[in-house]
């Protein structure tokens, strides 16, 4: 595999930060396999690129993985299941048309300050899809209404949450962290060993939810390192 370092830019996540990315540069398809591979050495992908922060002042961004199988919800997780019994998820294969409204909705409403907004057909396509792998839509029903979906990679031996949006009128039933947990439900039932949750930023209040998730491992200097639940 072949891989590139691109120049310094301004961190989106800490912005008084400069930030490098090590991106891959295989003109050889990437295949499932190869992104397992990738995944388990901390890289992540947005689209087609395949990259892992490389910034040589700052070690902010640890991808961070959750072991499913020994995976033990908190408290709040435990009442956060059994309030929300009765939504319902279902897993699709197909990239529904009913999915990018709710996402440009979600996108507009939550995060106009980001690279995402304004959203577009064209930018939602480019952003969740690869040309080596399906990704697994995980739908979150209220009712008879679609309120929430996970797009997640899968592969034999781990699924990767890429992205996951919901009704933003719907904020208050938390479904960002049940998503997870039903990401975690069905990585186990698929005897998955691990659920990928991308990079974790102690410092960034939107990106630190990951480390709630208990037990959980951190890449750290090439080593994956296992967290317990501190209380």
């Amino acid at each position: 595999m072949k891989f590139a370092l691109t120049h310094p830019f301004t961190c989106s996540y800490l912005p008084e930060e400069d930030e490098q990315l090590i991106v891959l540069t295989d003109a050889d398809p990437v295949s499932v396999e190869h992104y397992q591979y990738l995944l388990g050495a901390g890289f992540r992908r947005s689209g087609e690129h395949v990259y892992r922060p490389h910034c040589p002042q700052c070690n902010a961004c640890q991808s961070l993985r959750i072991p499913v199988a020994q995976f033990k919800p908190s408290r709040g997780q435990r009442k956060l299941i059994k309030a929300t019994q009765h939504i319902e998820h279902r897993l699709s294969e197909t990239n529904k048309t009913e999915y990018y409204p709710m996402y440009a909705r979600y996108i507009a409403a939550r995060h106009q300050d980001g690279s995402m907004y304004p959203p577009s057909q064209e930018q939602y396509h480019t952003f969740t899809q690869a040309p080596w792998g399906n990704p697994q839509y995980l739908e979150l029903w209220l009712d008879s209404q679609l309120v929430g979906l996970a797009i997640t990679d899968v592969t034999e031996q781990a699924l990767s949450a890429l992205y996951t949006f919901f009704e933003p009128d719907l904020s208050t039933l938390s479904l960002g962290t049940l998503a997870i947990l039903r990401q975690i439900e069905v990585a186990k039932s698929l005897g998955k060993a691990h659920l990928y949750l991308g990079y974790q930023i102690d410092q960034c209040d939107k990106m630190n939810y990951k480390s709630r998730f208990h037990p959980h491992e951190k890449f750290i200097r090439g080593n994956w390192y296992r967290e317990q639940d501190q209380g």
